[in-house]
């Protein structure tokens, strides 16, 4: 029985369930891989610096699946003894399968860290999050490692785990788990969607966490606890009906909104982009409302073509913009579409209807051409935003400034390619696509946006 819908919600649970942390001296490590798309919202939700600690399973020789023990960092072990006992596993074939761990192990770590230092946690919470556990091996190496490194406290969070696993638990001060299913089979049998993480999503996420936490004002982060009376701001899953399907959403809002930013992406997968939630992110301290959208269903998205029908895309889109308005606490909010991708061509589209009302539209490394002879018929202010190095998307995104008759402004991004995978170039984006939805979206801000 499915409990979360998949990490990011796994996460967000996990961090509003540890919020009297937030404040205090943390550290928040997940467990690559599948643990760092966690312990990356529960870092976000208490303002805290994200690393990895890096752990390998040692399963067994002939079923690897079922760990016989761990091994992490700095030469820890933990071993399942009254497995290896059932299992009748030699020491010579013990001794090889943590020679192959260690391997991976090693390479795992100069590839997570990329050349960022580890953490310093002397003196300082450890906060330990996997996407669950099982039989607790990986967890105790965490824990261990944690406190080999100094950690004052280590608190083990996890969304799911066997009762009977926790209660076994010595090596943490303290166990947070949300859920202790009484039939606990596997870990990903409690997720509606528990696909696998890949080295370049754990890189991407550790990166994104570290330009967050370097944007954010240290004063503003220790007087978190004096703010505690302020209005909170709105963060829920949303399902949103169009035409026979229900989109699903992720809407942040701070308290009052005032201007809402909904994205836009030809993908079945688009809340959960890394590069997608960075840029929500910068908004949102903006003082913007976002909506993160998947204008398809998974089932959908396996067909390539609905990727490029931007029709389709652009209606989903309107019936987004149509449920804002029915909501009451964004129903006068103005609203602004960030395209990229085919995405991009989408959002002109639809801000090309007649009875379209929208503030301010951002592509970055869009695709507005798609919206072929509808871009004259758009009159929200548009900025697309092109990397140097993406020379095809560029010239396209030239030929379609041209037929613009609205304010508009063509921005490169000197040295970043389509993906803006270079150093700064995607917080580069991130700050001129918030300039310009500030300046169009929100009351207070200037009547122009700046060059």
């Amino acid at each position: 029985m499915s409990i979360f819908r998949d990490r990011v919600d796994a996460g967000r649970q996990l961090g509003r369930r540890l919020a009297e942390l937030r404040g205090q001296d943390i550290v928040v490590l997940g467990l690559p891989r599948g643990g760092v798309p966690v312990a990356f919202e529960v870092a976000a939700a208490l303002d805290a610096p994200l690393d990895v600690i890096v752990v390998r399973k040692l399963g067994l020789p002939y079923q690897p699946e079922l760990a016989m023990g761990a091994i992490g960092e700095g030469g820890a072990r933990v071993l399942e003894e009254h497995v290896l006992a059932q299992a009748r596993v030699s020491d010579q074939e013990l001794q090889a399968v943590e020679e192959r761990e260690r391997a991976v192990l090693e390479k795992r770590v100069l590839q997570f860290r990329k050349g960022r230092t580890r953490a310093d946690l002397t003196g300082r919470i450890a906060v330990i999050v996997d996407d669950g556990i099982a039989t607790g091996s990986s967890a105790r190496v965490a824990c261990r490692i944690a406190r080999k490194l100094g950690a004052a406290r280590v608190i083990l969070a996890v969304p799911v785990a066997p009762a009977d696993t926790l209660a076994a638990l010595t090596e943490p001060d303290e166990v947070v788990c949300l859920a202790t299913p009484r039939q606990f089979t596997a870990v990903g049998y409690h997720y509606r969607d528990f696909s696998p993480t890949d080295d370049e999503e754990v890189v991407q996420l550790l990166d994104l966490a570290a330009k967050r936490l370097q944007d954010s004002p240290p004063d503003s982060r220790n007087a978190a606890a004096a703010e505690a009376s302020d209005p909170v701001d709105l963060d829920e899953e949303v399902e949103i009906p169009s035409r026979g399907v229900r989109l699903q959403g992720q809407l942040h809002l701070p308290v009052p909104a005032t201007g809402v930013v909904i994205f836009a992406h030809g993908s079945g997968s688009s809340r959960h982009s890394p590069r997608n939630r960075f840029v929500a992110s910068v908004l949102q301290k903006a003082g913007l409302g976002t909506l993160l959208l998947d204008l398809l269903t998974p089932g959908e998205e396996r067909n390539r073509a609905n990727v490029f029908d931007i029709e389709l895309l652009a209606r989903r889109l309107s019936s987004a913009t149509d449920w804002l308005a029915t909501r009451g606490d964004t129903a006068s909010c103005r609203v602004g579409y960030f395209g990229a991708s085919t995405g991009a061509g989408a959002a002109l589209w639809a801000a090309s209807e007649p009875s379209a009302r929208i503030g301010a539209v951002v592509s970055r490394g869009g695709r507005p051409d798609l919206a072929g002879p509808r871009l004259s018929a758009v009159t929200a202010p548009t900025l697309l935003i092109v990397g140097s190095l993406d020379h095809e998307v560029l010239e396209l995104n030239r030929q379609a400034k041209a037929m613009l008759r609205c304010p508009n402004q063509l921005a490169v991004v000197q040295g970043a390619t389509h993906l803006f995978e270079e150093p700064g170039t995607l917080a580069a984006a991130a700050i001129l696509a918030r300039d310009w939805f500030v300046s169009y979206l929100l009351p207070s801000a200037e009547s122009n946006p700046q060059e």
